[in-house]
């Protein structure tokens, strides 16, 4: 008996049906490999940091002809929040001389006069949409303000550098 004699195609007609299927199969099991990379990727994603008040855009800047020496501390597990607030202090004239990691967690901002100057503080807080301020004098440190970034920080929404 032949193909023909049996219901089946002649002529490789079979061939092309079983490569069909194979290549379905396999675009199958690739889909789903990529679906798996994608679900474990946000599995393990960081998780989303306690809401606060959203950013309330101010356009507070340092004055001209004066230098606030300004250190940032992110006070949260958020990676990349303390280099967020240094960029955006910069951008408004700041001179932000050094950022890193506080050892403590904070929810709130907290913005700290080194110096002596409270307006510098204050002026500081504003451009961060609103934060506490306290007044530690402390001249080892030659900042004029510390900035413990909080987790109800929010950085504004529109890119830095676009």
């Amino acid at each position: 008996m032949n193909g023909d004699q049996l219901g089946m195609p002649v002529g490789g007609t079979g061939r092309r049906s079983r490569r069909l299927i194979a290549v379905v199969v396999a675009l199958l099991v690739m889909g789903g490999v990529l679906a798996g990379i994608v679900g474990a990727r946000r599995r393990h994603a960081p998780a989303p940091v306690a809401t606060g008040p959203r950013f309330q855009g101010t356009d507070v800047h340092a004055p001209a002809g004066v230098r606030i020496k300004v250190e940032v501390l992110n006070a949260t597990r958020m990676r990349g929040l303390g280099r967020r607030a240094t960029l955006y202090l910069r951008d408004r004239g700041f001179d932000v001389v050094a950022f890193g990691t506080s050892p403590a967690t904070r929810d709130t901002t907290l913005v700290i006069d080194r110096s002596g100057h409270p307006a510098y503080a204050e002026l500081v807080a504003q451009g961060l949409g609103g934060a506490r301020v306290e007044s530690h004098p402390d001249s080892s440190r030659y900042v004029d303000v510390s900035v413990l970034v909080g987790a109800g920080w929010r950085p504004p929404p529109q890119p830095f550098y676009p």
